[in-house]
């Protein structure tokens, strides 16, 4: 595939691959992509994530990376990308100065290309969250991934509170911003605690909600503990949709950044 070349060639990271993404093909063919900057390596150990993990092993910044993707998004002529990353502890802003050039070098090429971020939690730091948003993306995301009792134990580096209020503090910088979350479902939670997290993504202001079934990256990840049915998927929309969301994609093989452009419109076009 062409565009796994130009990828290669420019050094430029997808979540697609490295989470190895069911829709991968689909996406790019559509160039719907979802790129991952400062590094495919975490400093953070959650049990379901197939990106690699540092361990505490030293890692870098590429300060050209910016630069590439802005150069990649003008070639392909996409309007719509979604950026994200790893999380990078190890840094004292957490990237967030990363994510504001790369946004600055693509709105410099095109500033009517929208960005969507999916951003780490920054250790709930408000700087850091402020320099994301004042580099003006279109969408802010932030993924709660899992219910509350289960949070320690897939995500033990993160805290279920702290996403929740990362979410609202977006919002209190810039109420008009469109923000976004996911929940990956099958990894044995229950339908009343789906229906709580969700009431807490709408109690923290969340206009998009995506909801997904769990694939086990390796027979070495966390086990999947349920197949969710359609039927499922179809009635957690429509609960979605009466809590108020102002989009709701919901399916087996949706994901956070699943048809972005779409939902993104759909749920601006409620807020207009």
């Amino acid at each position: 595939m062409e565009i796994l070349r130009t990828l290669s060639g420019l050094k430029i990271n997808t979540v697609c691959q490295q989470a190895r993404c069911p829709n991968l093909s689909h996406c790019f063919k559509n160039k719907e992509l979802t790129l991952m900057i400062l590094g495919n390596t975490c400093t953070r150990n959650c049990r379901f994530c197939a990106v690699a993990k540092s361990g505490g092993s030293s890692l870098s910044i590429d300060e050209e990376e910016p630069t590439r993707i802005a150069r990649f998004i003008k070639d392909l002529g996409i309007n719509y990308v979604v950026v994200t990353s790893v999380t990078r502890d190890d840094i004292p802003d957490g990237g967030a100065g990363h994510f504001a050039k790369t946004l600055a070098s693509i709105h410099a090429i095109n500033r009517n290309i929208k960005v969507e971020v999916l951003i780490p939690d920054f250790k709930a730091d408000a700087s850091s969250l402020k320099t994301v948003i004042d580099a003006d993306p279109s969408v802010v995301a932030h993924n709660l991934e899992t219910v509350r009792r289960l949070y320690q134990g897939l995500k033990p580096d993160s805290n279920y509170e702290v996403s929740l209020r990362i979410l609202k503090k977006i919002k209190e910088i810039k109420p008009g911003l469109i923000t976004k979350s996911s929940l990956v479902l099958g990894l044995g939670e229950t339908k009343s605690e789906v229906i709580s997290a969700m009431q807490d993504l709408k109690n923290a202001r969340c206009d998009i909600l995506v909801l997904g079934q769990y694939l086990a990256p390796t027979l070495g990840h966390y086990p999947v503990r349920d197949f969710i049915s359609l039927d499922t998927f179809r009635k957690y929309r429509d609960i979605g949709v009466r809590l108020g969301f102002k989009a709701v994609s919901s399916g087996p093989l949706v994901r956070s950044s699943y048809k972005a452009n779409k939902i993104y419109k759909e749920a601006y076009s409620c807020m207009m």
